[in-house]
């Protein structure tokens, strides 16, 4: 009898799990506008359907890529979406240019694709993927998990 794939989860990741995959509704994931700011270099502003409001830096997009390599280079290094790789521990650090996209094209009706500075290109930032990791200040903090004894 093999144990492949056989996977233990605790209690705390397997909420994570669920809250990472519970299904928003049509409009949370439709956008009503998308403003890319590449000239600006700001960032990505999206106006949803249900009237909530998203803004992700570049720098901030880039650390979140959402492809297959990225992620498991996240994953490797015990890295959250939209972390930072560690700076290096050089004697006399270089100088690294923040992420900038060089491009940004609509993938379909669901999705944006940047073509970084960096050359990389392989993310697709889905709609859905985009509200899940929504920055702002009431998404990051009903993310936040809460300490103590309810009252």
């Amino acid at each position: 009898m093999s144990h492949e794939g056989i996977r233990i989860v605790s209690k705390e990741e397997k909420a994570q799990e669920n809250e990472e995959h519970r299904p928003l509704s049509r409009i949370a994931v439709t956008p009503h506008k998308v403003r890319v700011l590449l000239t600006e270099g700001k960032g990505l502003e999206i106006d949803w359907e249900d009237g909530h409001r998203s803004a992700w830096s570049f720098p901030w997009l880039r650390d979140a890529c959402p492809c297959a390599t990225c992620i498991e280079e996240r994953k490797n290094e015990s890295r959250k979406i939209g972390q930072p790789k560690p700076k290096p521990s050089n004697v006399l650090p270089m100088y690294k240019a923040p992420a900038k996209p060089a491009s940004a094209h609509a993938v379909g009706r669901y999705a944006l694709q940047f073509n970084w500075t960096d050359g990389h290109s392989g993310g697709i930032y889905s709609w859905e993927y985009l509200r899940r990791v929504c920055q702002c200040a009431e998404c990051t903090f009903s993310a936040t998990p809460t300490e103590g004894t309810p009252n």
